[in-house]
């Protein structure tokens, strides 16, 4: 059980932390736990969906990235764009200024992510022609929902589609375009501009693949705002930009992000969830299902999807609202040469693509395996029915876990023990099994002195 599966973006700094508990309280897979007054982490229980980021308020959760000066150790640098970006930005904001700025940031080449929905959607229909038997069929697009999958839906795995997301097919793709044009492999970096914490995550440490065709991952708030400051301060983008614009997008292509953005292209019944609470009801109720005839699902993390990542600047709505209108201006639109190279170029790459769009199969890591050992495992499970026999059952995170049946699973690991239970304490004061000023003791344990009258010099 100290395995350490995943690889997290989320970090905790415990300098910082203040022990308020409001992480460990809107947790969805309860991966955290107050000791000592600082939260914790228990690393095989993270999705990195990024709800404790949001809720911490003192900054205390951070979400990692690769230093921006990276992108200069290579000749041929690219910035791998989600669509979301352009969404950040008011209307006022062309995207020639926006690419015009990113050039001049030191990127040589700007590509959007949802290229690679031109081979993926193709893939994904097929997929589920060849696997029918199987349902639902669930999209690998959000990682964190993979991940979610893995840990607390474990039996599920087996219904996750295993092909790459546009982010990685867009990014193979290029890097091989760009190989065919005489770059060096060595000299290429393809830097992703993040919405979320999840795709760092899945960046570093692949679910169903061994490495990423990506170099590196950059937030998407931090390029916001050097790309909007640069904006107000008068960049133009009419004379000063020398890339090409971007390659034009399908209108359903450009909506690939959001929600609905790949239900609404699957054939037979398909359903869309967003916002992970949601989600994990959703897959309750299915779990208990004895017959499902739902074909597809498309599940993401964030409210709105990718609109709603963690490191978006914008508001949700009105990213939402911008890339709709864009998509629906482009419906109304004859495609242009620019669409038809673009998608011509791609298909050139389909053969190569397809064979690299698999990956293998995504193993089951269920968070509640409380031992390695099948008898261990059961036994430990006994004691936690039993424990629980003992606790109130109000998840009241006293204790410094989420819930009771949390607190039971710790004590079964070794990790708590049954007087943290605030209730219980009580109860051994009166029976005169523990003293008033041992319970304090106790307290101090899990929530620092400090929150007590005693401070540090």
């Amino acid at each position: 059980m100290a395995v350490k599966y995943f690889h997290h973006a989320l970090k905790f700094r415990k300098e910082v932390c203040i022990g308020c508990s409001h992480c460990m309280n809107v947790c969805p897979t309860e991966a955290i736990r107050i000791h000592g007054g600082k939260a914790e982490l228990t690393d095989n229980r993270c999705v990195d969906c990024g709800k404790c980021y949001m809720a911490c308020p003192v900054g205390a959760i951070i979400v990692e990235q690769d230093d921006f000066s990276r992108i200069f150790e290579y000749e041929h640098r690219v910035a791998l764009i989600p669509n979301v970006l352009l969404g950040q930005f008011p209307e006022k904001v062309s995207i020639n200024q926006i690419c015009s700025v990113l050039h001049d940031l030191g990127f040589t080449h700007i590509f959007e992510v949802e290229h690679g929905t031109r081979i993926l959607k193709g893939a994904m229909k097929e997929y589920m022609e060849q696997h029918s038997q199987k349902k639902p069929l669930i999209s690998t697009f959000c990682p964190a929902i993979v991940r979610l999958i893995q840990v607390q839906f474990p039996a599920m795995t087996e219904n996750l589609m295993l092909l790459k997301p546009p982010l990685d097919i867009a990014a193979t793709y290029f890097r091989k375009k760009l190989i065919d044009q005489g770059a060096k492999a060595d000299e290429i970096g393809i830097f992703y501009i993040t919405p979320c914490a999840a795709k760092i995550a899945a960046v570093k440490s692949p679910v169903g693949d061994e490495t990423s065709d990506i170099t590196g991952v950059i937030n998407m708030d931090f390029i916001f705002n050097k790309v909007y400051t640069s904006v107000k301060q008068g960049h133009s983008g009419k004379n000063t930009c020398q890339v090409p614009s971007l390659s034009a997008l399908e209108p359903q292509e450009m909506l690939w992000s959001l929600t609905e953005g790949e239900s609404a292209l699957m054939p037979g019944r398909a359903l869309a969830i967003d916002e992970i609470s949601n989600v994990i009801e959703f897959l309750e109720r299915l779990e208990n299902e004895e017959n499902c005839d739902i074909d597809f699902l498309e599940l993401r993390a964030c409210d709105q999807s990718c609109a709603g990542g963690i490191l978006t600047s914008g508001n949700r709505f009105f990213t939402v609202e911008r890339l709709k209108k864009r998509a629906a201006q482009a419906s109304s639109e004859q495609a242009g040469e620019g669409l038809k190279q673009e998608a011509a170029s791609m298909m050139q790459y389909r053969d190569f693509l397809m064979q690299n769009i698999g990956v293998k199969k995504v193993l089951p890591r269920s968070m509640d395996k409380l031992d390695d050992d099948t008898k261990r495992a059961m036994l430990k499970m006994q004691m936690v029915r039993e424990i629980m026999k003992s606790l109130p059952y109000v998840d009241c995170g006293l204790c410094g876990s989420p819930t009771c049946n949390a607190l039971a699973q710790d004590i079964a690991q070794g990790r708590a023990e049954i007087t943290h239970c605030i209730f219980i304490q009580k109860k051994y004061e009166q029976k005169e099994w523990l003293s008033h000023n041992e319970s304090m003791e106790i307290m101090k344990e899990i929530w620092g002195g400090d929150k007590f009258g005693e401070h540090k010099n």
